[in-house]
């Protein structure tokens, strides 16, 4: 009798969050734009009388805190606010219902672990210490971590130590994947103007046509590239966006863009293959006579998994008997949480999603419900080694 009423308890638990997370889903909010988003957040853990409520925190954040009755270690956790601006190409019922807007990269799942976790705190508070969740907005422009780190609320805290978790879509679901060192790749994106003079396509030479330095600017993103992640010296440039000129066939074009976005596994990889590029740069200008100018944006630091972080996370997929999978090179894709982890003890951790589901940033891309339970039972578990 007791052991259905706990089934009974467990499975309405999770029905409200696989509730909340494809509510979330239909209405996604792209990168500080997350204001009924944050709402939505807020109102769910006003439910859960959290010891600590804050919003607004760079940006539209929330954080949540609950205390221990005993002095102890701070622990924070954090999951992501926004969406991408993609249109989602799902038919069911809980789609997107924001045009162009939708949540491609699990961050409405990763809400619901959260909430989760807030949850379970709610009922069984830590013995000791605190433990704070952070809902934080603009993960997908660089810019959130940034900013929640410089608002005066999140600077009160002052964790011990810091988690988060990203859904993997290809590794077996349920599968915790640890890596100690750079877990996700040091991340920027550059943006190159080249300024030069209009003229006739027929008198090209009365003027001074960039395409030539936007194909000179190709060949040495190759030769400065090496893209392949089993190696420490991984480096990658790839262009996103080029423009030259227009579709008018009579005029040589004046001026040209290229967008780059570039890859390291650490922040001093990237400090050396920024400045070769910039140097790159400068002497194309120079050879073909063109005034430029140059912008990073998009920036995210490489995630640094403490080693005692991921022996706490090793030891949270030991209790809940989830296969692990340890890592032997970062992953490339870039991931903000890197402000956090190089300010604090901390570590990223990867979920995985399932060897068939769709990729990241896909138009098709639907966070599995079933990895909710994993992963707030993987959160609670690195929580309970320190708190109880």
């Amino acid at each position: 009798m007791e052991q259905n009423i706990s089934a009974l308890l467990n499975s309405t638990f999770y029905y409200r969050l696989e509730k909340s997370r494809k509510a979330l889903h239909s209405h996604p909010e792209v990168a500080e734009g997350e204001i009924n988003t944050a709402a939505y957040i807020k109102n769910y853990l006003k439910t859960l009388s959290p010891d600590q409520l804050m919003s607004q925190v760079g940006g539209h954040g929330v954080i949540a805190s609950f205390n221990g009755s005993k002095t102890g270690p701070h622990l924070l956790f954090r999951a992501e606010l926004d969406a991408l601006p993609i249109q989602e190409e799902n038919t069911f019922r809980h789609r997107s219902t924001n045009e162009g807007v939708s949540h491609k990269c699990g961050h409405d799942g990763h809400m619901a672990i959260l909430l989760g976790l807030a949850q379970k705190l709610s009922s069984h508070r830590p013995k000791k210490g605190k433990i704070s969740m952070l809902f934080q907005p603009a993960e997908e422009t660089g810019a959130g971590a940034e900013k929640v780190f410089q608002d005066a609320q999140f600077q009160s805290l002052n964790p011990d130590f810091v988690f988060a978790l990203h859904n993997l879509p290809g590794y077996p679901m349920h599968q915790i994947v640890v890596k100690s060192g750079a877990f996700t790749a040091s991340v920027k994106s550059l943006i190159i103007k080249f300024f030069g003079k209009t003229a006739h396509a027929a008198e090209p030479e009365k003027g001074i046509n960039p395409a030539f330095a936007i194909s000179q600017l190709i060949t040495s993103i190759i030769e400065l590239s090496n893209n392949d992640a089993e190696t420490d010296n991984f480096a990658l440039i790839t262009p996103v966006h080029l423009h030259v000129g227009s579709p008018d066939y009579g005029i040589s074009p004046g001026y040209a863009e290229a967008r780059l976005t570039i890859r390291t596994w650490t922040d001093r990889g990237m400090n050396k293959l920024g400045e070769a590029l910039l140097n790159q740069i400068d002497e194309i200008a120079k050879n073909n006579h063109l005034k430029y100018e140059t912008a990073w944006t998009h920036v995210f630091r490489a995630n640094h998994n403490d080693q005692e972080a991921v022996k706490a996370v090793r030891k949270a997929a030991e209790a809940g008997k989830f296969s692990l999978h340890e890592k032997n090179y970062p992953f490339k894709w870039g991931e903000d949480f890197g402000i956090f982890t190089q300010k604090f003890k901390g570590a990223m951790f990867g979920l995985g999603a399932g060897e068939t589901t769709s990729a990241l940033h896909n138009p098709d891309y639907d966070f599995p419900d079933e990895l909710i339970q994993t992963g707030v039972e993987m959160f609670y578990h690195i929580a309970t080694q320190f708190i109880e």
